[in-house]
């Protein structure tokens, strides 16, 4: 084993400690994955991009490349090669995401460890593995995964920045979260001011100097971040897909409007959106609004805050423990950034209009991190007082009563809030002996069982979601209504029914776009049915301006287009067909429409 994942006389051990971490980490993210409910406007432009190398580069939603993802389509080239390479399957579009979360694993072990010590570093390791946040996500196709692993790996480079004062490790970091940008644009530089501060406290050299190699690190963050979104930018309107998300053709408003500061005040599924997409949005939505609260109450606490209050006592724990320690003590700086991680991103949550479930994953490496961090700090001062043997009992009690303060009352394991109870006075009991008759067994014992007592509900809440097929819009102890809606939803749409894609693939014969629906929402089944192009009429809401009225108008009387799917409702395009086209059965619930009968169709 490297000398960076153990010590010499460590290496066996944590060989085997950390290989069966990341096999639980593999299984839980695997697990069943060949049957995953995909979203499918996602896998729908995945199958385009693996067809097309024009479509992969511009990140176009559907295959004749007419409108971009309404997304930096970073993560998505990762698995439009995966579909390339291997063929077009459930399992390879999920696998990037599968690797992505064992990586992040492996990496958040390597970053703590250098920052707090083996124990610190395989703790974190395991607690991140069963978060059921980061297992919801690494079992589907969004983009965070990618996101997560790059700010992790981020996070090591500026560690060993700090530790080495070379400049180059830390532009490495840089680089990193640049490419971080390609996978979830502005969330990414949510954790510059981690880095930043971690450098800035840990990093040799003189104040001017760290603050210098801070700024030239942000600078290489900013021309990596803006080099795909400028080169579009720099490529005729003509020669590449239109930008979905935007009024006026331009990836920067997509980035930083209507997938940023837009979104701060805004619900996602806003009134402008169209009446399909404002409902499928809504359910897939976290329901609780913005708020202080949001992320630690309800379905959102069960999805990632389980280990809040363990890792929220760390911080202070080890400020207090370590507060006369050296300007460049690597554990309290590691402290210090992952806190400023967590707080960032919490607040961020907790503004934002609307926010899916699937988000709160990128809490997990800093809770995890913080809980790691907390428990090698108290393991190392389990004999010289008893200030860790405190923080051991506080935590107990506090992770137990907050679980069962967040179990729902139906939907769960019948023995789990008896399990947390019984682990959780077990833990404290076994601290308050420890506190009261001090001594290193007691203590490691106390430490122990207060690990176990606090990853009972988590691993649970995992077990949960991996048992039940569950996916990155799925919470744990979800009721049967809103599983049935997030996977039964996902599934009719992956797994269209034969009759209509013949159908409408029949319909369309001969023409240059066998249909047209309103929304990309709508035409991301079909594309990922057949890999025929569908144009999408706005957009992923509805409100983008391609095709405009002239140009749907053109391609009606030329032939071009004969069947449009959607609501003849507000939108000046659909209000045309609906008033100029014969309306036929409706697919679903959603109303269709004859623009030119095609020779031979009944």
């Amino acid at each position: 084993m490297p000398a960076w994942l153990a010590a010499p006389g460590e290496r066996r051990r944590v060989t085997i400690t950390l290989a069966a971490v990341l096999v639980i980490a593999g299984l839980a993210f695997a697990w069943g994955a060949n049957g995953q409910a995909l979203e499918i406007y996602y896998a729908a432009a995945v199958r385009s991009m693996a067809a097309s190398w024009h479509d992969f580069l511009f990140g176009a939603f559907d295959p004749a490349g007419t409108i971009t993802l309404d997304k930096l389509p970073g993560a998505f080239w990762l698995q439009a090669l995966s579909v390339r390479i291997f063929g077009l399957h459930t399992w390879t579009i999920v696998l990037p995401q599968i690797l992505e979360g064992i990586a992040t694993v492996l990496a958040l072990y390597v970053v703590v460890r250098r920052q707090a010590g083996t124990l610190a570093g395989l703790v974190a390791a395991a607690l991140a593995a069963v978060s059921p946040a980061l297992v919801a996500l690494d079992r589907g196709n969004v983009a965070d995964s990618l996101l997560i692993m790059l700010l992790v790996l981020a996070a090591d480079a500026t560690t060993r920045a700090a530790t080495t004062g070379r400049l180059r490790t830390l532009l490495l970091a840089g680089a990193l979260v640049g490419l971080a940008f390609q996978a979830k644009m502005i969330e990414a530089w949510a954790i510059l001011p981690a880095l930043a501060v971690f450098y800035i406290l840990s990093a040799p050299g003189t104040m001017r100097r760290r603050v210098a190699a801070v700024a030239a690190a942000g600078l290489v963050v900013a021309v990596v971040s803006l080099s795909w979104m400028t080169f579009v930018s720099l490529v005729p309107a003509g020669s590449r897909p239109d930008v979905d998300g935007t009024t006026h053709n331009s990836i920067y408003q997509q980035v930083f409007q209507y997938n940023g500061f837009g979104r701060i005040d805004a619900p996602v599924a806003s009134a402008g959106a169209g009446p399909t997409a404002a409902a499928l949005l809504s359910l897939f939505s976290v329901r609780h609004g913005p708020g202080a609260d949001r992320l630690v109450v309800g379905a959102a606490g069960r999805d990632g805050a389980w280990l809040l209050p363990a890792a929220l006592l760390s911080v202070v724990g080890v400020l207090l423990a370590r507060r006369r320690r050296d300007r460049r003590d690597p554990v309290r700086s590691g402290a210090v950034m992952w806190a400023v991680w967590l707080a960032t991103l919490f607040v961020l949550f907790s503004a934002a209009g609307a926010i899916n479930p699937y988000y709160l994953g990128a809490l997990s490496p800093p809770i995890a991190a913080l809980c790691g961090i907390g428990v090698s700090v108290a393991w190392r001062r389990r004999g010289q007082g008893r200030a860790a043997l405190g923080w051991l009992l506080t935590a107990a009690i506090a992770t137990a009563v907050y679980a069962l303060a967040l179990l729902p009352a139906r939907d769960r394991p019948g023995w789990l809030p008896a399990g947390v109870v019984v682990l959780g006075a077990a833990a404290a009991l076994m601290a308050l002996w420890a506190l009261l008759a001090p001594a290193p067994r007691r203590a490691a014992l106390a430490v122990g069982a207060v690990l176990i007592a606090a990853a009972l509900a988590p691993v649970v809440a995992s077990a949960s979601l991996v048992c039940g097929g569950r996916g990155p819009f799925d919470t744990p102890f979800q009721t049967p209504a809103v599983t049935a809606v997030t996977q039964g939803l996902a599934r009719r749409a992956q797994d269209l029914s034969p009759q209509v894609v013949a159908t409408f693939k029949r319909g369309g014969q001969g023409t240059r776009y066998p249909l047209a629906t309103y929304t990309s929402l709508v035409a991301a089944p079909l594309i990922y049915a057949t890999g025929d192009e569908v144009l999408p009429i706005g957009g992923f809401r509805g409100t983008n301006p391609s095709p405009s009225l002239a140009s749907l108008r053109h391609l009606i009387a030329s032939g071009q287009l004969h069947i449009v799917l959607g609501p003849a409702g507000t939108d000046p395009r659909m209000r045309w067909v609906g008033a100029h086209c014969a309306h036929l059965r409706p697919v679903g619930l959603i109303p269709a429409f004859y623009c030119g009968v095609p020779p031979g169709f009944p």
